[in-house]
């Protein structure tokens, strides 16, 4: 297609688009596209100034659940003038304190109010409350990190998720974004197969969707030898494995963008033109904290606990989300960057995505998912901990594997264990099963949180 046609055509699909969502707006009483705009702005916006935003925003939804909310009021915590001072004397939220103070969080009524439910992946189901502004403001947020990917609302969109009854609303949107969405759980060949096929050789496309359901799409459409390409693939709610990241990016030709944010609501991050997150200042104020809940320099791995910043029917502050994360040091800030918010360098994952030796080495996932990316022998594992010094790896074999593989794989590890006394035993399975949330897990750790 010429390109003067092609921006035609892009123009108007981009303006049905946004203009049958401003029509949604008005018959719903919500205000997505006045956020979108709004946060559109916020990416042009200088440094100094995203700091000043930040702040303000922090001090008001301290002000206002002080007030306002049951739980807080209770605290009697002091003011401050100084927002980051006055944050600190807050407790940390953890999901057990949630779920015990749920009602007392609240500002308004429940029946004024949007359900959420977390996936559970941490062990834990919590509750949490949205009004329909607030809803549509981190959907707004959403758009505009995909718009830093070259996405446009009109634009075709391949999405994976886990909502297949989509509802006469979602199904709306889905035709008016041109949205064709598969349900991320389970992925199974026969069902994906039509919908690759009908891509290969299609306009201008983007992907979406778990980190882990993209990557199954990349081996379904390699093993066919489907010419399927699009134009960003973009990952959420997983971790994005390096070897994930690979395998999308050779077989799609394209390049992954990850973002990181939560059901509760936060919008803490997306990737553009580095490899770090760009920390979403407007939406979250961010610690990254230790056992004892103080932070750590940044370059250190530490626990993530947040701060929505506009969130006020159910405010949640320094609240544990069971993550783990590293800020980037200000000294290892590239000379250049495309936008002005601070850097998030890696979230490492759960706290559960850990094993732990008995002389107290952390082994991450991406020690195991480095060592077992050069087996393809393996389709699958995962490590199990009991107990500190040992561990189970379940694994499902393919039809090239061979017991030499196992012995191969120990004595990798023990090249990276070097003296580390690690007791490592092997279980052959059929399946693994995934999380409550349909996702992937790595490490299953049955530690004591104490112990580990």
């Amino acid at each position: 297609m010429p390109r003067g046609a092609e921006k035609i055509k892009k123009s108007a699909y981009n303006f049905f688009a946004e203009t049958m969502l401003s029509i949604g707006d008005k018959i719903l009483s919500t205000d997505f596209t006045k956020r979108l705009d709004q946060h559109r702005a916020y990416s042009f916006m200088a440094q100094s100034d995203l700091q000043e935003l930040q702040l303000d925003k922090l001090a008001a939804v301290l002000d206002f659940a002080s007030s306002k909310s049951p739980y807080y009021k209770n605290l009697k915590i002091s003011s401050d003038s100084d927002p980051e001072a006055w944050l600190k004397r807050f407790p940390v939220l953890t999901k057990p304190i949630l779920r015990k103070h749920s009602d007392a969080l609240l500002t308004r009524p429940k029946n004024e109010l949007l359900l959420y439910s977390t996936s559970g992946s941490s062990g834990i189901q919590t509750e949490v409350y949205v009004d329909k502004k607030e809803q549509a403001n981190f959907r707004a947020i959403l758009i505009n990190w995909w718009e830093w990917t070259g996405f446009y609302l009109g634009k075709q969109l391949l999405q994976t998720g886990m909502t297949p009854q989509r509802g006469v609303i979602k199904k709306a949107k889905d035709v008016l974004t041109r949205t064709t969405y598969l349900n991320a759980f389970g992925l199974p060949e026969d069902e994906v197969l039509p919908y690759l096929r009908r891509m290969e050789g299609r306009e201008a496309c983007h992907l979406g969707g778990y980190a882990s359901s993209l990557y199954v799409l990349a081996k379904i459409a390699k093993k066919h030898d489907l010419d399927v390409r699009f134009d960003a693939a973009i990952a959420w709610g997983d971790h994005m494995f390096d070897h994930y990241q690979t395998e999308i990016q050779t077989v799609f030709k394209t390049k992954v963008f990850e973002n990181y944010g939560m059901n509760e609501g936060f919008m803490v991050g997306q990737k553009k033109d580095l490899d770090s997150f760009y920390l979403y200042t407007p939406n979250v104020y961010l610690e990254i904290l230790d056992d004892n809940w103080q932070s750590v320099p940044d370059g250190e791995m530490g626990k993530v606990v947040l701060t929505k910043l506009d969130g006020f029917a159910m405010p949640l502050i320094r609240y544990y989300t069971g993550d783990l994360a590293i800020k980037l040091p200000l000294t290892e800030y590239p000379p250049e960057r495309s936008l002005a918010f601070p850097l998030l360098k890696k979230v490492v994952g759960r706290d559960t995505d850990l094993v732990r030796t008995s002389s107290g080495k952390t082994l991450i996932v991406h020690f195991f998912t480095g060592i077992f990316e050069f087996y393809p022998e393996i389709r699958q594992f995962r490590v199990i901990q009991n107990e500190l010094g040992s561990i189970e790896i379940e694994y499902i074999p393919t039809f090239e594997f061979s017991p030499e593989t196992l012995d191969k794989i120990r004595k990798d590890m023990g090249k990276y264990l070097a003296d580390e006394e690690l007791l490592v035993s092997f279980r052959s399975v059929d399946s693994i099963p995934a999380t409550k949330s349909g996702k992937p897990q790595i490490i299953q750790s049955n530690l004591d949180r104490e112990t580990g």
